[in-house]
């Protein structure tokens, strides 16, 4: 069965085009044009993933993901943010609110296409049965891969599917310094100039559940002029 995708806009001519290219590469598109519309949608057709726009009547973007993100049933959905707005604090707050990747308009639609790829091949992964439980263990901090939970002295905490990737990838690689690209590939799925933003936002998000003080981490390091390293020795 093809994987379903809402694309969520008031401009439809945007929902249009998108619905377009992602019929043509064998996805099931769902459309919906204000946000109590994506709302409803989400709720009844349970899409595979969503594709946001920030600037809707009727909720708007930030509003949904916020929603989305605290309904237990809906919770995992994938979010791609869509915005006309172009402000580092817009993009900021949607990352902080849960969604997993933002584009900014104009855009190209292939690459819209093949965000949506990337996103989706993440899941896909995360949700593959594993032979073997996987635990990794730095410090207080237990990583179940399997389980998609953290705890920190046996506290589960919420983590967003990016921020688990972020810290499984670091988790794998204790004491190496990840570049930015490296961490893009490795935790995202994609390479993408321009990303170091969202990708700082991330870390700060990450580093706020895991460091005991956040501006001054003990587990992320930033190595200046090239990007992060878990300090220390995984046990």
């Amino acid at each position: 069965m093809a994987q379903r995708i809402l694309v969520v806009d008031d401009d439809r001519s945007i929902v249009k085009v998108l619905t377009s290219y992602l019929e043509k590469s064998g996805y099931q598109a769902l459309s919906a044009y204000d946000g109590e519309m994506a709302l409803h949608q989400l709720r009844r057709e349970r899409p595979d993933l969503v594709i946001l726009d920030l600037m809707m009547p009727n909720r708007d973007g930030w509003e949904v993901t916020k929603i989305v993100r605290a309904d237990h049933s809906l919770a995992a959905t994938p979010i791609i943010m869509l915005t006309a707005r172009v402000e580092d604090t817009d993009k900021i707050v949607g990352l902080e609110l849960g969604a997993d990747d933002y584009i900014t308009k104009p855009f190209n639609a292939q690459e819209v296409v093949a965000r949506v790829k990337s996103l989706l091949r993440r899941v896909k992964l995360d949700q593959s049965p594993q032979a073997l439980p996987r635990i990794l263990v730095h410090g207080s901090l237990k990583l179940d891969i399997d389980q998609r939970i953290l705890f920190i002295d046996s506290q589960a905490i919420d983590l967003t599917r990016t921020e688990f990737s972020l810290l499984e990838t670091f988790m794998s690689n204790p004491g190496y310094t990840l570049t930015r690209d490296e961490l893009l590939e490795k935790a995202l799925g994609y390479a993408y100039e321009g990303m170091g933003r969202a990708l700082d936002t991330h870390i700060r998000n990450l580093r706020r559940k895991i460091e005991p003080d956040p501006d001054h981490p003990i587990y992320i390091q930033t190595m200046y002029g090239v990007g992060y390293k878990l300090t220390g020795e995984i046990s």
